[in-house]
C-alpha cells in the first residue's frame, strides 16, 4: 500500500491554513539516561508515552449492539443520519478517484474509529484496533518478540524517542541508546506519526529484520541501523550490591511481571547485608497502577499513598499499612523520562520523607487512562482519572523535581562504556550522608 500523505480530508478551517511540519530540533533531548519514558506496547516494543498509570479494564456493554438492531440516532449524538450520509460520499469519491490501490474495507473502518478519538486532542486517548488490542494485553505479560526498547513521543520533534533499552535485547545489542530518536523504519518516515502507527512500523515478525534510521546528538547526525526482531524477555528489574553495602535496585517498568520480581531482588537485597538503597527509575514510563502500588507498599509507612479523582470529582483513596515499610535509608534517581507510574512512586516516597530524589525533574504525567473493551476484539484507551501526591498535589504537565539536581552526563557515560553515571556517583554519595547519619 502506498503512503501517500497528500491525500487528506479538509474541513473549512483547514482548508484555509494548512499548516507545515516543524523541522527537527537541535537539541532533541533535554537529558540523557543511562540505561534506560512510557509502557510497552509488546510484540515489537514497549512503548512509553501510552503506558498508563493503572490499567483499568472495563467493559462497554453498550459498544456492541445485536446484529441486525436498528440503529438509532440519539439527540444529542455526533452520529446523525447526515454523518453517515457524508461518510458514504467520501466512500463514493474514494471508490471512483483514488488512484493508488484502494486499502482494505478494515483499515478505512479503523481509520474512522481512530478519527473519532483523535479528535479529543489527548495524545493518551486512542482507539485499538485487533492488533494493537492483542499487543497491549502481550505487553502486561511481560515477554513479547520485538527490538526491546520503550519508547515515548518526543515533545520537541515530530518523532519518537528511545526512553529506555531493555537488557539483553536485539537493540542492545546493535548500540541503541536512550535519546535516540527513531526518525524512520524501512525507509518510511515516523514523522508526524501517532506511537501506535509508529509501533506499527517497526514491529514484525521474530527473526526479521528492520533498519531504523536514528538521529543521535552526541553523534551528531543520523545513522542507518539494522535490528534483527527476536524473542525479549522483559526483565523489569535489575539488581546488584554496591560497596558499603549499598543494594542497586533499578525499575524500568511496571507490568505483572515487575512485583515478583522486584520483590525477590529486595529480599535478596536484605539478605545480602543491605544497610542502604538506590532505587532507580530513570527512563521508566510507567505501567500498571497494581504493580507499582504493590511495590510501594513494600517502601512505605502507613498512610496515603496517592489518590485519584475523575472528572466528577469521584475520589479513589490508595493506601499503605506499613506492615512492610523499608527500614534502611534510600535514595531515588529519577530523570526526565521518569513518568506517570514512577512519578506516582517518586511522589508518594518524597512526600512521605522516606527517601531523597537525585537527578532531574520529570515527565509530568498525572493522568490515569482505562482500557474499555468494546467487545469484538478492539478497546479504547481513554483518560478518565487524575491522580494527585499525598500532599494533594498534580504533577501532570510538571513533573516532581529532585531534591538534589544532577544533569546527567551523557558523553561522559557513553564514552566510558557505562563506568561514569555521575547522577549515581551523586546517589551514593547523598546516601552515604543520610547512612552516617
Amino acid at each position: 500500500m502506498e503512503d501517500n500523505r497528500d491525500n487528506q480530508y479538509f474541513d473549512l478551517d483547514s482548508l484555509q491554513e494548512r499548516p507545515t511540519a516543524e523541522p527537527i530540533s537541535k537539541n532533541p533531548a533535554k537529558g540523557l539516561f543511562f540505561g534506560g519514558i512510557a509502557v510497552g506496547v509488546a510484540i515489537s516494543l514497549l512503548f512509553a508515552s501510552i503506558v498508563y498509570l493503572g490499567v483499568k479494564i472495563q467493559t462497554l456493554t453498550e459498544a456492541k449492539r445485536d446484529a441486525g438492531k436498528e440503529v438509532v440516532f440519539e439527540e444529542g449524538s455526533v452520529v446523525t443520519p447526515q454523518l453517515v450520509k457524508k461518510l458514504q460520499q467520501i466512500e463514493a469519491v474514494i471508490n471512483k478517484y483514488y488512484y493508488f490501490d484502494k486499502v482494505s474495507d478494515e483499515e478505512i473502518i479503523d481509520g474512522i474509529y481512530s478519527g473519532m478519538v483523535d479528535s479529543l486532542g489527548d495524545r493518551y486517548t486512542m482507539y485499538l484496533d485487533l492488533d494493537d488490542t492483542q499487543d497491549r494485553t502481550e505487553d502486561m505479560a511481560g515477554s513479547f518478540y520485538g527490538i526491546g526498547v520503550y519508547v515515548i513521543e518526543d515533545s520537541e520533534t515530530p518523532y519518537i524517542r528511545i526512553s529506555s533499552v531493555i537488557e539483553d535485547s536485539p537493540a542492545e545489542a546493535v548500540g541503541l541508546m536512550p535519546d535516540d530518536l527513531i526518525c524512520a523504519a524501512d525507509g518510511t518516515s515516523l514523522e508526524g506519526l501517532s506511537l501506535s502507527e509508529a509501533v506499527s512500523l517497526i514491529k514484525g515478525m521474530e527473526n526479521t529484520e528492520v533498519v531504523l534510521t536514528i538521529y543521535r546528538e552526541s553523534a551528531g547526525g543520523y545513522m542507518e541501523v539494522p535490528v534483527v526482531r527476536a524473542q525479549v524477555n522483559n526483565k523489569q528489574v535489575t539488581f546488584r550490591m554496591q560497596e558499603d553495602n549499598i543494594a542497586y535496585i533499578r525499575i524500568i517498568g511496571f507490568s505483572e511481571v515487575t512485583i515478583d520480581q522486584f520483590t525477590d531482588a529486595l529480599a535478596t537485597a536484605k539478605g545480602s547485608g543491605m544497610e542502604g538503597l538506590i532505587l532507580d527509575l530513570r527512563g521508566n514510563p510507567g505501567g500498571t497502577l497494581d504493580s507499582v502500588l504493590e511495590i510501594a507498599r513494600q517502601i512505605l509507612p502507613e498512610g496515603l499513598i496517592a489518590y485519584m479523582e475523575d472528572r466528577a470529582g469521584n475520589r479513589r483513596e490508595f493506601t499503605c499499612d506499613g506492615e512492610r515499610e523499608l527500614n534502611v535509608p534510600l535514595v531515588v534517581l529519577v530523570d526526565g523520562n521518569s513518568a506517570s507510574a514512577s512519578e506516582f512512586l517518586a511522589g508518594a516516597i518524597r512526600d512521605h520523607e522516606k527517601g531523597t530524589l537525585v537527578g532531574t525533574t520529570t515527565f509530568g504525567k498525572g493522568i490515569a487512562q482505562s482500557l474499555i473493551d468494546l467487545r469484538d476484539g478492539t478497546a479504547i484507551s481513554i483518560t478518565t482519572e487524575g491522580y494527585f501526591l499525598p500532599k494533594g498535589d498534580s504533577i501532570h504537565g510538571i513533573g516532581i523535581e529532585p531534591d538534589v539536581v544532577v544533569p546527567f552526563d551523557g558523553e561522559a557515560y557513553y564514552n566510558s562504556n557505562g563506568e561514569v553515571d555521575n547522577q549515581l556517583d551523586k546517589a551514593i554519595e547523598v546516601l552515604k550522608e543520610k547512612m552516617n547519619q
